[in-house]
């Protein structure tokens, strides 16, 4: 049996891990805790197993801590190079792998560098000289099924030990204890980490006669990814609906519950909704990783002469701030990066929202209930009782929340809100259509922010490619570089981004900002398209230009640029 290695032997790993921000004494101490009713198992194999650290920042901290070379996934080799007296369940027990032999040399790669035993068995085993590696835990499991294996795939090897009967038993017990197998959960809990190491936004679970579909939205393209088998489906769908504290029992109605929970290192709020289909309940649960949230205008893609003055506006006192845009088009993100910036000690904020995505420090938000009669608008009754500085409202959904929010900045308020339209101008006129008048929204409206998001091109493998003249006189894409070659670039693939060739997302935007002119436009009832041209002709750039400019500068690739902005 293993024994725990003295922890004056990972002190260095610990301090590596601490220093890169990854483990806080919280954790530190709950894995030690853990660590007295678990004493075989050692306190880095601990961090994983309760999800306080993940195994890529193991690996990277043990092989900083002992200056070690640290082994990536791909370049573990398909045959053992080790010989056939080596047990596999040795090696797998103690999450060992074979990289490289010769006469003298023996490349092993482990999880735990810390721990020397199953070194100086292999080296009394094969009679040679071990040169230590480090890889990740996920890959030295994988590399050693792909050696050893049986040509299962991940999940048949998750559902090792379930007999997973026909489905159709309505038995509530019955479903309870499907969800409560080890392999079930086992399955569960694979989903989601791999939803949490592919950076998605969305899992989404759904059931067919056939098949059980699952696919992750990364960012914003959804992919499919390895299901569980058919007959599983009420047990998986139960298990994700116990976790959401949903009703199981209620199989006809759409239902939304909330999943908070740690894995891989990582905070994570999960919203779940499910609704009823033809052969069972499609689930969609969102990932909030609180921890990744990236609150900086920047970052975000907010450059250039627009950003300058969307900023301008923000810093106005009172007025309101229209962001506009589909659903998943990161307004939501915008809004609270707009508010971590106003967040001063001078200023008091206080939000609405349905649901509330994150919690910012020092700001006052509000969940919306509407069940119990607390909605936007009567939140907003109340809001401006509370001397506020700004307030944001989650959407304008109705005239009643509009009306307030208008006599909320005719009050010296500035409000922020967002409203699902293509584009700016056409925010004028959607207010306009929910009955609100005319000089109201004249006098009121600082800007009105559109955007969209593209996938950001991975910078370890995007290539660039001179643009053809057919394409530079179709696009005019002279119109943002008048002299020189036009390069543009393209989508590779990597290990680094997974083989996609895109890495995260940036906003592209258009910001019409209030002027004399538009006023008049808007009380004389000008459609939008006519409005939109009056803040081009003051200096807005549209989303199309924007995303073209931000192509040609290596951020993205026209094809991204096109394929969010054509509707628009």
């Amino acid at each position: 049996m293993q024994t725990a290695e003295s922890e004056e032997n990972y002190s260095a790993f610990l301090s590596v891990l601490k220093q890169k921000g990854k483990l806080s004494d919280n954790d530190l101490a709950k894995a030690r805790r853990m660590q007295k009713s678990s004493p075989d198992e050692s306190i880095a194999q601990l961090l994983i197993k309760l999800g306080l650290c993940s195994d890529g920042d193991v690996a990277d901290s043990f092989a900083i801590a002992s200056c070690l070379p640290r082994v990536r996934g791909e370049t573990y080799p398909a045959q053992s190079p080790l010989p056939e007296t080596v047990s596999q369940r040795f090696l797998k027990y103690y999450h060992a792998v074979g990289l490289l032999a010769d006469e003298q040399f023996l490349d092993i790669a482990v999880a735990d560098p810390e721990n020397a035993y199953p070194l100086h068995a292999l080296s009394l085993a094969t009679g040679k000289t071990i040169r230590l590696h480090v890889g990740q835990l996920a890959d030295i499991d994988a590399a050693l099924e792909l050696q050893f294996g049986e040509g299962k795939s991940q999940m048949d090897k998750l559902l090792d030990g379930l007999l997973v009967e026909d489905d159709s038993n309505e038995d509530l017990e019955h479903l309870k204890d499907l969800a409560s197998e080890a392999p079930i959960i086992r399955m569960v809990n694979f989903i989601l980490q791999k939803a949490v190491e592919s950076r998605a936004s969305d899992i989404h679970i759904e059931p067919f006669e056939q098949s059980l579909k699952v696919r992750l939205r990364i960012d914003g393209v959804l992919q499919d990814i390895d299901a569980p088998p058919v007959a599983s489906t009420a047990a998986v769908l139960s298990r994700i609906k116990i976790m959401a504290k949903l009703n199981i029992a209620e199989r006809r109605l759409p239902q939304d519950g909330r999943i908070k929970l740690q894995m891989i290192g990582k905070e994570l709020d999960l919203r779940v909704s499910t609704i009823p289909t033809l052969f069972g309940e499609s689930v969609v649960i969102r990932l909030l990783d609180k921890e990744n949230a990236v609150l900086d205008f920047a970052v975000l893609g907010f450059v250039g002469k627009q950003a300058q003055r969307f900023q301008e506006v923000l810093a106005q006192p009172h007025g309101i701030i229209l962001i506009t845009g589909p659903t998943g088009s990161g307004k939501s993100t915008t809004l609270y990066a707009a508010l971590k910036q106003l967040n001063t000690s001078e200023r008091k904020i206080i939000t609405v929202e349905d649901p509330v995505e994150y919690q910012l420090e020092g700001i006052n938000q509000i969940q919306a209930k509407p069940q119990i009669g607390l909605t936007f608008a009567s939140a907003l009754r109340s809001i401006v009782r509370q001397d506020p500085d700004v307030i944001m409202i989650g959407e304008m959904r109705d005239l009643e929340t509009a009306r307030i929010a208008v006599q909320s900045a005719l009050t010296g308020h500035l409000v922020l809100s967002t409203l699902h339209t293509n584009d700016a101008a056409a925010g004028v006129t959607r207010l306009q259509d929910m009955g609100l008048e005319e000089y109201l929204l004249s006098s009121t409206i600082n800007g009105i922010l559109a955007q969209r998001l593209v996938r950001r091109l991975c910078p370890a493998c995007k290539q660039s490619y001179p643009a053809s003249d057919a394409l530079v006189e179709e696009m005019q894409l002279r119109r943002w570089q008048p002299t020189g070659d036009i390069l543009l670039h393209k989508a590779v693939g990597c290990s680094a981004c997974n083989g996609i060739g895109y890495k995260g997302r940036l906003a592209i935007i258009e910001f019409l900002v209030m002027s004399e002119a538009i006023r008049k436009q808007i009380m004389t009832h000008e459609e939008a398209f006519v409005i939109q041209q009056t803040a081009i002709l003051e200096g807005m750039q549209t989303l199309y230009e924007d995303g073209v400019g931000k192509a040609l500068q290596g951020s993205t690739t026209l094809e991204e640029v096109l394929r969010v902005t054509t509707e628009a």
